[in-house]
């Protein structure tokens, strides 16, 4: 049995190290990991116990607790599977002869469909950004953000952190790198290539400016000065509630998310193969690209309800009876 770390810091900056070279998780990943450790370990510590001594009853305990101060359902799971990797990490490396999380039960993810939006939504978004009210390096720059994200169906932090040379020479499908490191490719419509390349023009336009007074050049597509030296998720998400409005939706329905959503709904409902739409989203399990056909399904029921003759109310007299037996 492998001595394990002294402190509990250490158990936890190990296991991410692990996580990080290992499985290549991605940072927001060893983010979420990392917090919900500490907040469990610092539970611990106040009870006066450790990552090292804690069995399944004080694991449990604390998943009562989390219960108790009113922590969604989603996050308890979560934290119980950043426990879980923990510990299995911690008995694969012999800092411990058990693993207390193995046999725990969480409480499971409350069954919820990814909202979406209709195609017509997703017109009106493009139409906003298009709008001759905005500057025009702006009406570019916001016009290429959503033409690329509803034709390629990216993660936010992929669309925004687009290298300028993935997109060099007018390309018929970009290569991305996802989750992990995995790369994909994704091909592109007309009308993105369209809105890259005029994008395209006017960033290397600025670029050239942006040299000729001493600035080094950008790599990135969507350059920014912050620390990141491109647009932020934070920055997309503001232009993108900013379209929202303009395009008379309600904000609080429009995300990048919801868009990716929107891609691989309307795909779907176009008769693409789920296998491909798992492809392009560059999920690791057709799965998890399933949910999509419940979100199909759902509003196939809905176009029934709402049209079909015979799923309309029936009048009061007929629906309740003429106070008979029926016979």
């Amino acid at each position: 049995m492998t001595a394990a770390p002294a402190r509990a810091e250490d158990w936890i900056a190990t296991f991410l190290d692990a996580r990080a070279a290992e499985a290549g998780a991605a940072r927001n990943t060893l983010l979420a990991y990392g917090r919900d450790l500490i907040d469990f370990s610092a539970w611990l510590g106040r009870r006066g116990s450790s990552l090292a001594a804690a069995g399944r009853a004080e694991i449990e305990d604390y998943l009562v607790a989390c219960d108790a101060a009113g922590l969604a359902r989603t996050t308890r799971a979560r934290r119980l599977a950043s426990i879980r990797q923990l510990y299995r990490f911690a008995l694969g490396e012999g800092w411990r002869p058990d693993d207390p999380a193995q046999r725990l039960r969480g409480p499971g993810r409350a069954p919820r469909l990814p909202r979406t939006l209709s195609e017509a939504e997703v017109g009106a978004l493009l139409d906003a950004a298009r709008s001759e009210a905005r500057p025009r390096a702006d009406r570019l720059r916001a016009t290429c953000l959503m033409e690329l994200l509803y034709a390629t169906g990216l993660r936010v932090s992929e669309l925004v952190g687009l290298p300028v040379a993935a997109v060099r020479g007018n390309p018929g499908m970009i290569l991305v790198r996802g989750k992990g490191g995995k790369e994909r490719l994704v091909p592109l419509t007309p009308a993105a290539r369209d809105a890259l390349a005029a994008w395209l023009a006017a960033r290397d336009a600025a670029e050239a400016a942006a040299r000729a007074a001493g600035r080094p050049a950008s790599r990135h597509l969507f350059p920014s000065r912050g620390a990141a030296g491109h647009l932020t998720r934070q920055g997309f998400f503001q232009l993108l509630r900013t379209l929202a409005v303009e395009a008379g939706l309600d904000p609080a329905r429009v995300t990048p998310h919801v868009l990716r959503h929107a891609f691989a709904t309307h795909l779907l409902a176009g008769g693409a193969d789920l296998r491909v739409i798992q492809t392009l989203l560059g999920h690791a399990d057709v799965a998890t690209t399933e949910i999509y056909t419940h979100v199909l399904d759902a509003r196939l029921k809905a176009l029934v309800l709402e049209h079909h003759p015979l799923a309309r109310e029936a009048p009061a007299q007929e629906a309740c009876g003429d106070g008979r037996d029926g016979r």
